[in-house]
């Protein structure tokens, strides 16, 4: 027979999320949420995963969200455990992720009195959630009604802004009291108000005169609809898309490689690609080179379209359209011209000079990270989803042919912390399997990701391990920094995953030179018992002077 838990508001809160189809929780283990433990993994349309550590447990469910596309809850106990998910919350704020919060609580006047795990949780979130709120508890007058009307607006904010929302829940002493039987509840209404866009016919006159229309595309999930749509505006050279590995937009018009095209751009280059109107979907960039151009060109008209964020990131923002990007281009398609422009050739030469270039230098360039991401673009299965670590991963890929993967990586708040448990979230819930590409730094700082039951066997991880933080050693600015660099700011280490990879359950292949890695790739991908961990050691490799010959290979 199953038990639930007999606290009215753990009962009400279950029945709110049922009622709105959020079917997955990520629990880490305590007393204080012990009835929102037992009583959600009694629930039989509930799926329950446990993840020990709550910052890793955070970034899962961050993957388990992108994957499902739905907003996935976690649980803890009070005290520090919830301030562990603050990472998670501020990269689903920035990136969007439908994350719930559900952090158990002392009473609410046991605050401030030195009990154990307590600390101030009530808006713990507040600077980076769509909304914090917090439940009465069964004793309270009117806490019945209260808790139904709060849970529902948590949730349906949840769902409408797609970013994290926090419900704090005090929960009394005694813990462990169940029923076997539990309460009718009203049935639930959604109250989230439809949107819906008008284009105006301003924008549709400012396309029409615009004779060099750029799209920038940032970070984003795979849309259809939107590959679709801007493939029409590249068809006959209407307009210019930029975009990134991880804009998960693939056609062979679009510029796909953006560091590689616009590095090296002198005063007359920038006058010579300066659009007059500059359209940007999506998040957060990765080209620091395009962001640079960008805002020194100021482009006469520049509209932003999201749902949410309206960034001013380029300094020259005129159209804040609060649609999603589908929504616009449907109408826009409707309404507006699409004449060839010069402005698209100007673009292709430039594009067929440097893609020269770079095969050039790839053919030329041996054994290290640089080779390494070459190699994954060509050989890893088609049916992927590739995620990337932050720092030097997600630079690298910039630069290769993973355009026709599903491209992750957290850049909402691009930090390093995470990856690793994000990858194994998605990977938990994805039909299709998941390749992790981090560098080492990113890999041993979030190994908890790995202390994690439910990864699939299909799972692959690649590690490359350079010594250290080696983007330090590529971006500018910290190589002044002679005598900290080493210890301080790249991290210097001999650590190697072997061990890591052992106590995990994963089989583990180390190569150290280009024969072996190739050799092994072909392999790695093969069916297994296990997840593999490939690790790539660099550290004798100057990888940091090969990318810089790059680039000033692409110059010349």
């Amino acid at each position: 027979m199953k038990q639930f838990s007999s606290k009215r508001s753990v009962q009400i809160l279950a029945h709110l999320l049922e009622a709105y189809g959020i079917r997955h929780f990520i629990i880490s283990p305590g007393s204080r949420n012990a009835p929102i433990s037992i009583h959600f993994s009694e629930t039989e349309s509930f799926n329950c995963y446990s993840i020990v550590d709550e910052r890793s447990a955070g970034f899962v469910a961050i993957g388990m969200a992108k994957s499902l596309k739905n907003p996935v809850a976690v649980t803890c106990t009070s005290g520090s455990a919830a301030a562990n998910y603050y990472p998670a919350v501020t990269e689903a704020f920035y990136q969007n992720v439908p994350l719930l919060l559900l952090t158990a609580d002392r009473p609410e006047d046991f605050v401030d009195l030195f009990d154990g795990q307590t600390i101030r949780q009530k808006n713990l979130f507040n600077q980076h959630s769509y909304g914090d709120f917090q439940l009465k508890e069964d004793d309270e007058k009117n806490a019945d009604e209260y808790n139904f009307d709060i849970v529902k607006k948590a949730i349906e904010l949840c769902l409408e802004k797609q970013g994290p929302v926090h419900i704090n829940i005090p929960l009394s002493e005694p813990l462990y009291e169940l029923v076997s039987e539990l309460p009718l509840f009203a049935d639930v209404e959604n109250t989230i108000q439809k949107k819906n866009y008008h284009l105006p016919s301003v924008l549709t006159a400012d396309w029409n005169i615009s004779k060099r229309i750029l799209i920038l595309a940032g970070t984003r999930d795979y849309s259809e609809e939107l590959q679709m749509q801007l493939s029409q505006l590249v068809k006959n050279h209407s307009a210019v898309v930029l975009t990134e590995a991880n804009s998960n937009l693939n056609n062979e018009k679009f510029f796909s490689h953006i560091d590689r095209y616009v590095f090296g751009f002198n005063d007359e280059d920038e006058r010579k690609y300066t659009p007059d109107l500059l359209i940007t979907i999506g998040q957060n960039v990765v080209s620091k080179r395009v962001k640079q151009f960008l805002r020194k060109a100021k482009p006469k008209n520049h509209w932003h379209i999201d749902e949410i964020w309206q960034p001013d990131t380029y300094f020259s923002l005129t159209q804040q359209i609060t649609a999603k990007p589908e929504v616009f281009f449907s109408k826009l398609l409707k309404a507006i011209n699409l004449e060839p422009q010069p402005y698209f050739n100007l673009w292709e030469i430039l594009r067929e000079k440097k893609d020269v270039k770079h095969q050039e230098y790839t053919l030329q360039t041996g054994f290290s990270d640089f080779y390494l991401f070459k190699l994954l673009a060509e050989k890893t299965p088609e049916n992927y989803n590739i995620h990337f670590s932050n720092s030097s991963a997600i630079r690298y890929a910039q630069l290769f042919d993973f355009q026709k993967f599903k491209v992750y990586c957290n850049r909402g708040t691009s930090g390093i912390d995470g990856s690793t448990s994000t990858a194994m979230g998605f990977a938990m819930a994805d039909k299709n399997p998941v390749l992790l590409v981090t560098g080492e730094l990113s890999f041993f700082y979030d190994i908890n990701g790995l202390w994690n039951q439910y990864i699939p066997p299909y799972t692959r991880i690649v590690v490359f391990n350079n010594g250290g933080g080696d983007i330090f050693k590529i971006i500018p600015g910290p190589s002044k920094a002679s005598n900290a660099l080493d210890e301080f700011i790249a991290t210097s280490h001999t650590l190697q995953a072997r061990n890591l990879a052992q106590h995990f359950g994963f089989e583990y292949i180390k190569v150290e030179d280009d024969g072996t890695l190739e050799r092994v790739l072909d392999g790695f991908f093969r069916t297994s018992e296990k997840p593999k961990i490939l690790e790539v050691i660099t550290r004798e490799i100057e990888n940091a002077e090969i990318l810089k010959n790059y680039f000033e290979y692409l110059k010349d």
